[in-house]
């Protein structure tokens, strides 16, 4: 890119030095025209790529390709949707063949009509279609320049549908500066980075551009320049006189200062009108050439361009009429050299001429006021509201932040002061600004009590980056609560973020009494608690009590979830699923949630996604999954203060090492959760540790271990109030007690545990309830209790308590002497165990299965003797010719369970295919 905006050419007007540059953008175009995709260029200040753009444009309109143009203006960065509309503009005649979802999403978005605003995904898949249909009468080539000036909500919906343009014949082809930040989520695109032009090509552009250069002030420059056609065409217009002798070269500063001094200097050379011209563009950043001469009170002042437009600071695109700045520099140097008084005289006069946009009339009027105006202030917290609807989280803060500065009340200062602090933490996920926000907010209102924001915005910081303790971040926020009017207007989103972050906090306190104020604040919310918001209550306090009314409600909000458009109530109906067994039912939402959090780079909601569904993961014996979604997770944690989220993935991993028999890695993660969870008080966090804990002791036989942990997380004999972690060690504390000697304390937990209704929760519960008093029941009472857990409907999507369960139930009919029996249970358990890859519990099932007198080959031995007695007899009916069909209904189990025992026993069995099978097992096997 180059100061005057031309390529770096030569008298032939060709760019110099870039055909390799140059071959690669038109195999591009040649590729876009058929098929679709996207190419970001990236580079330097000034490394020619804006004359990369310009030259894959006019080679795209030469192929034949309809171009669309649109570029990233810093003063327009804060509107949200503005780059967008730069791209849609040409092809608005389209949208009213857009069908109605997408036409209203488009329509709400780019401010062409009022409505309620559309998630971020709708709108590109709107914007996505529209440029499929433009693409269907003509392909079509979109060029954007300088991706990083773009809007936030425009960049994220671009950088969508960037990744979605295969098969389309719509090419995107953006550019941005090397290193400089950007929303537009570039992982996964392909890319080209544009180096400075090598030596020969360097020497060649500035000797064909300056001739008259004496030779050693153009070696002076070459060296100075280093490559950058930028500087190379700028620095000898700054050189003083004609006669560009050495001594006249400026001293070596650094790039970006020389190129603003180069562009400063020409644009101070316009006449006075050009220059005030000038400033309206810059100021105004849509290029609108009506707004430029309504907003300067003189139509016919357009004409004062020209000057602008021979010196080449400027230009008039022919097709959409709009203005274009040849470099952003030149933006940049127009804005410097002017005064601050006339800045505000222009942001006025364009506030005027934007009455019918009230977002960018309250952003000029934001920059056009120096004392506090409660009246813009209000306009500007109106305008980022909306931006949070329309999902332009980062937007929204800035908003906030300017309406505060604008505040003539402390009170008011400090309630925008802490909501942008709350927006910062809870939807852009970067709480490292959270702690300063909250301490001007506090600042701004004199040091007295902040207001409910503030609370729930510093209880919120204080949960997540565990920089506070949770007994105060509970006293904060009862604290805040409890000042409100009574009753607490349910309507009041303040009051209800509040009560869902305190239901959290209590949540991770583990302690009955801590949800008293949450019970106190339901009692005078008015007219009604909301649904979801009641739930959170009814689940989470405490679970194991959840009585079937509140099942059944979440049951029915679960089954339309796949609906749910809105993010936070996802992560919400997900919370309340967790320890009532329900997050399968929210599997689908919350990978649309993680997919939209990725595409939009919203950490916080990507983070709570990666949570959730490694809970799921687990419980589906999905490992190798859940541990590649944890590291991510973590690693997400740990880059953006998320403390909290990384214990909970540091858990779920050790839930894995334990299950899996790698003794050290839960000791390591299970150290660090506690080293970090017991000061802050997070006691779920210690329940969780001591359940990864007591997991690990049973699987390697360490009984008393098992129950020192388990006891520790609900002691023997109650089923401990308001710990949601007692459900998930029911079993283990049964079966540790019975293994030790403790029968008196294992029967008193089954009673306990069976009088609190457990059983109905869900499936699973249902399953370990019925095994847990088959533990302690009598041989004869126990194998009927074992076959009631085992047909309980359902309890295939826990494949590992499954397991656990059959094993315990081979385990009691090999003692009762019923060999034949413990062999099927024991077989199964065994299978299932050696599929998730739980080393130690497969080891218990297959020392079991030995002493049935069942030979079981050592794991990754072959042939038949390697197989598991559930492998063998599928091998025997399938090499006898039934389907998985029937073999699932001979030995009742699902098909797919069957199709990958056969896809497991084949290698052992050095076969590929179904008909080889009985060759392999032998003749002597009989079905």
């Amino acid at each position: 890119m180059d100061g005057a905006g031309h390529p770096p050419a030569g008298s032939a007007g060709r760019l110099v030095g870039r055909e390799y540059d140059l071959g690669l953008i038109r195999e591009f175009v040649d590729e876009a025209r058929g098929s679709g995709g996207a190419l970001l260029l990236s580079g330097d200040p000034g490394v020619g790529k804006t004359a990369l753009l310009d030259a894959a444009a006019a080679y795209g309109r030469d192929v034949g390709m309809r171009v669309v143009r649109a570029a990233g203006v810093e003063f327009e960065s804060t509107v949200g949707f503005a780059g967008l509309h730069q791209v849609l503009h040409p092809l608005l005649a389209g949208l009213g063949r857009l069908a109605e979802p997408y036409r209203g999403a488009l329509s709400v978005a780019l401010g062409l009509a009022q409505g309620a605003p559309s998630d971020q995904l709708l709108v590109s898949n709107a914007a996505l279609t529209l440029l499929v249909q433009a693409a269907g009468e003509r392909p079509l080539l979109v060029v954007v320049d300088d991706l990083p000036w773009l809007d936030r909500a425009s960049a994220v919906v671009l950088g969508i549908v960037a990744r979605r343009l295969n098969g389309s014949r719509v090419g995107l082809l953006g550019a941005y500066r090397t290193e400089e930040g950007t929303f537009f989520e570039r992982g996964g695109l392909p890319g080209h980075h544009v180096r400075p032009l090598d030596a020969t090509a360097a020497a060649v552009l500035i000797r064909d551009r300056f001739p008259a250069l004496a030779p050693r002030v153009r070696e002076r420059l070459l060296a100075e320049a280093q490559g950058n056609p930028l500087a190379l065409l700028e620095l000898p217009v700054a050189l003083p006189g004609t006669g560009h002798t050495a001594a006249r070269v400026p001293e070596v500063l650094p790039l970006s200062r020389r190129l603003q001094e180069v562009f400063a200097s020409r644009v101070a050379a316009l006449p006075a009108p050009t220059r005030s011209l000038l400033l309206y563009a810059a100021l105004d950043g849509t290029g609108d050439l009506r707004a430029l001469a309504a907003a300067g009170g003189d139509p016919a002042g357009v004409g004062d361009l020209a000057p602008a437009e021979r010196a080449g600071l400027v230009h008039v695109d022919d097709g959409t009429g709009r203005l274009e700045f040849r470099h952003p520099l030149t933006r940049s140097a127009v804005v410097e050299l002017s005064t601050s008084g006339r800045r505000r005289e222009v942001h006025r006069a364009l506030a005027e001429f934007r009455a019918d946009r009230p977002e960018r009339r309250a952003w000029h009027l934001a920059q056009a006021t120096v004392e506090p105006s409660e009246d813009v202030a209000g306009l500007l917290e109106q305008v980022a509201r909306d931006m949070v609807r329309r999902g332009d989280a980062g937007g929204a803060v800035a908003g906030l932040l300017r309406a505060a500065e604008l505040s003539p009340r402390g009170y008011d200062r400090s309630r925008r002061i802490a909501e942008a602090a709350y927006l910062g933490a809870d939807l852009t996920g970067d709480l490292r600004d959270v702690p300063r926000l909250l301490e001007e907010a506090h600042k701004a209102d004199g040091g007295r009590a902040g207001p409910l924001v503030a609370a729930v915005a510093a209880a919120h910081h204080m949960l997540l980056s565990g920089e506070g303790d949770l007994g105060t971040a509970h006293r904060l926020l009862v604290g805040a609560i409890e000042m409100q009017h009574r009753p607490y207007d349910a309507a009041d989103t303040a009051v209800l973020e509040a009560l869902y972050n305190l239901t959290w906090v209590c949540h991770a306190g583990e302690r009955a009494e801590v949800w008293e104020p949450v019970r106190r604040a339901f009692g005078r919310l008015k007219p009604a608690v909301p649904g979801l918001l009641a739930l959170s209550l009814d689940t989470m306090a405490d679970p194991a009590r959840a009585g079937r009314p509140a099942l059944e409600r979440l049951d029915a909000l679960l089954a339309s979830l796949d609906r749910e458009r809105d993010p936070v109530r996802v992560i919400r109906a997900a919370v309340t699923s967790l320890h009532v067994d329900r997050l399968a039912q929210c599997r689908t939402a919350l990978r649309r949630v993680l997919r939209e959090g990725r595409e939009s780079g919203s950490v916080t909601l990507e983070i709570q996604a990666l949570v959730f569904l490694g809970r799921d993961c687990f419980a589906a014996g999905e490992w190798d999954e859940l541990e590649r979604q944890a590291d991510r997770g973590r690693r997400l944690g740990e880059a953006h203060s998320y403390q909290l989220m990384s214990a909970e993935f540091r858990y779920q991993q050790a839930l894995v090492a334990a299950a899996r028999g790698d003794g050290a890695a839960v000791r390591t993660l299970t150290d660090e959760i506690v080293l970090w969870a017991r000061p802050r008080g997070m006691n779920f966090l210690l329940s969780s540790a001591s359940h990864a804990r007591a997991l690990a002791a049973l699987g390697r036989g360490r009984f008393e271990d098992a129950y020192r942990h388990a006891h520790a997380v609900s002691p023997a004999g109650e089923l401990a109030s308001h710990v949601p972690a007692a459900l998930q060690v029911l079993m283990d504390l049964v079966e540790a007690a019975v293994r030790t000697g403790r029968l008196t304390e294992a029967a008193a937990h089954v009673a306990a545990v069976r009088d609190a209704g457990v059983a109905a929760i869900s499936p699973r519960l249902a399953m370990i309830v019925h095994a847990s008093e088959a533990l302690v029941a009598a041989d004869d009472a126990a194998i009927g209790l074992f076959e009631e857990a085992l047909a309980v409907p359902g309890t295939e999507r826990w494949p590992f308590e499954l397991a656990r369960v059959r094993l315990a139930h081979g385990e009691r009919l090999r003692r009762a002497k019923s060999t034949a029996e413990a062999r099927v249970h024991l077989g199964a358990a065994l299978d299932a165990f050696e599929s998730l890859g739980a080393r130690p519990w497969a080891a218990r099932a297959g020392n079991e299965l030995r002493a049935t007198g069942l030979p079981v080959g050592p794991a990754g031995a072959g042939g038949p003797a390697s197989l598991t007695p559930q492998q063998r007899e599928i091998a025997l009916l399938a090499a006898a010719g039934l389907t998985n069909k029937q073999i699932a209904e001979r030995l009742f189990l699902s098909p797919r369970t069957v199709s990958t025992h056969l896809h497991q026993l084949f290698p052992k069995l050095g076969v590929t295919s179904r008909a080889a099978l009985r060759d392999a097992l032998g003749d002597g096997e009989e079905t």
